[in-house]
């Protein structure tokens, strides 16, 4: 049998860390869990998540509902009973808005790949919705095309969504994509910003999979695919307005590598070579 009581302090200790990491100011962000099949605790319209008390979480059902609690319930709450719609896995959802990565949200560039191995386990390819007016269906609606395929969301101007089984590891989602959009800048600003190689890329999707930790990339669907190119989801950037502007494209890296040469004479893929030789060469004319 579930704690409640323990589930709501622990919602309100992420809501200070939130609250204290900046990532929510005023009465910014939401926090829900769902404890059984039609009851999810929710945190309170209009309160800063950083003074959130256990008696100030509400009780919502999957129609968003309000069935206990004495303060009304997160205007937002939609958007997570959408992610628990479509993902009985998930028992937590965070939102927020984390400066870094929302900065991305609102400039609508595309998170890179391929450069810090920690996001390549834990986030992968992180997408960005189109945006829509917070708080109603159409709203929760823009998670639906990516919420089987990732655990963290940016929404178009305006923030960052995560989920988990748990409402820390729904957070740590968050807080590992904050600092990765913090360090891109500051390496942005340094002058240069580097990618891991296609066999050391290859070597995190690996693990990842190892370490049980789902990744589009380790799929049928996507074995073909760039791995480094933002491949799983940016045949969405069009319609959500998104584009590379900031940072240049990652250089080719499919995720089958073409065989090398050997001292023993074995052949080189030659259309895989020109391929790849073109790609360079295109980059740096367009860097």
């Amino acid at each position: 049998m579930q704690n409640v009581h323990k589930i709501k302090q622990d919602m309100c200790d992420i809501g200070r860390r939130i609250y204290n990491r900046q990532f929510a100011a005023a009465n910014d962000g939401n926090i829900t869990v769902r404890i059984s099949d039609n009851e999810v605790l929710c945190t309170p319209t209009l309160q800063c998540k950083g003074f959130l008390k256990p008696e100030d979480i509400a009780t919502i059902d999957m129609t968003g509902k309000q069935i206990a609690g004495r303060k009304k319930r997160s205007s937002e709450a939609l958007l997570h009973l959408e992610i628990y719609k479509q993902r009985e896995d998930i028992k937590s959802v965070v939102h927020c808005h984390p400066p870094h990565a929302t900065a991305f949200a609102i400039a609508r560039e595309p998170i890179p790949q391929c450069i810090l191995p920690e996001v390549e386990v834990f986030l992968g390819d992180v997408p960005i919705t189109k945006y829509e007016t917070p708080g109603g269906q159409a709203f929760a609606d823009t998670i639906i095309p990516f919420v089987e395929k990732t655990n963290v969301m940016i929404l178009a101007n305006h923030g960052t969504v995560s989920y988990g089984e748990t409402v820390e590891q729904a957070y740590w989602w968050t807080e590992i994509l904050d600092s990765y959009c913090r360090m891109l800048m500051l390496a942005k600003q340094l002058g240069n910003v580097e990618f891991l190689s296609q066999k050391k890329s290859q070597e995190l999707l690996d693990l990842k999979d190892t370490w049980g930790y789902k990744d589009p990339r380790n799929t049928k669907e996507f074995e073909d695919c760039d791995i480094c190119a933002n491949d799983i989801f940016r045949n969405s950037w069009k319609e959500s307005g998104v584009q590379r502007r900031a940072f240049d494209a990652p250089p080719s890296m499919p995720a089958e590598a073409a065989p090398a040469p050997t001292a023993g004479g074995a052949k080189i893929d030659e259309e895989q070579l020109v391929k790849l030789i073109t790609d360079e060469v295109l980059r740096q004319m367009n860097a």
